[in-house]
């Protein structure tokens, strides 16, 4: 089936731009100038992804999304600028998915859904008692304290959840499956960034900084994910 993604920005040349690109990847598109007008739109007709601007006048991408979240689960990509932490970790604690600042690569959005909505089948199909396509299936990980379940996407710390967007996931999952064994950030880099796309190596060291926050949030003693100046990132399960 051909998914849906919806297009929320007060910016008409991303919307157009954006929309073309993922029309020629097979995609169906819907897009809305502002938060007021998609609201309806997406919970009486729910796309199968959203891609949200946070900074929209009338009502802008954060309260889009905690009104969505009142009445529907569908993922969520918010589009964000450069500084807004704040913004990021606002929209991820109300059940954001993922964020991509701006200005952004067509190819990374587009790769970042593909990932999302792989996930999300893959979510729907175990919660139905389907068995994951055999390419996709991994099994759950463990190491001390930390249990991944690859195919739900659901991470926990001494038994608390820990929510994760797609790319942390990666990340982490890269550094968990061989615990000890040092990862640079290239390696890091592809595992997170599929099909060659290109991010500055800083991108990771962000991501690494906001797994740390989100698992001190629970753990204020966490520090599992030990950094080796000069080479990269190491998971330490001990």
């Amino acid at each position: 089936m051909t998914a849906t993604i919806a297009l929320v920005d007060d910016d008409r040349n991303i919307l157009t731009s954006v929309s073309i690109a993922l029309q020629a990847e097979g995609f169906v598109t819907r897009v809305y100038s502002d938060g007021e007008a998609a609201l309806k739109a997406l919970v009486d007709n729910p796309p199968e992804l959203a891609v949200l601007d946070i900074k929209m006048p009338r009502m802008d991408g954060l309260e889009l999304l905690r009104r969505l979240r009142e009445k529907s689960q569908i993922p969520v990509i918010f589009l964000t600028s450069k500084d807004d932490e704040l913004d990021e970790a606002l929209g991820l604690a109300m059940g954001a998915d993922d964020y991509i600042a701006k200005p952004f690569s067509q190819r990374l959005l587009i790769a970042r859904i593909r990932a999302i909505l792989r996930r999300t089948d893959l979510v729907a199909a175990t919660a139905q008692g389907e068995e994951a396509p055999a390419a996709e299936a991994q099994p759950v990980i463990e190491r001390g304290p930390l249990t991944m379940d690859p195919a739900r996407h659901k991470v926990t710390w001494k038994g608390d959840n820990v929510t994760l967007t797609v790319t942390e996931f990666m990340i982490l999952e890269t550094l968990a499956q061989r615990p000890g064994i040092v990862k640079t950030r290239n390696q890091l880099m592809d595992a997170a960034y599929q099909d060659d796309i290109y991010v500055d190596d800083r991108t990771i060291d962000s991501h690494i900084k906001r797994v740390r926050r989100k698992f001190r949030q629970v753990d204020p003693t966490f520090d599992a994910i030990e950094t080796l100046y000069g080479a990269g990132y190491r998971f330490s399960d001990e």
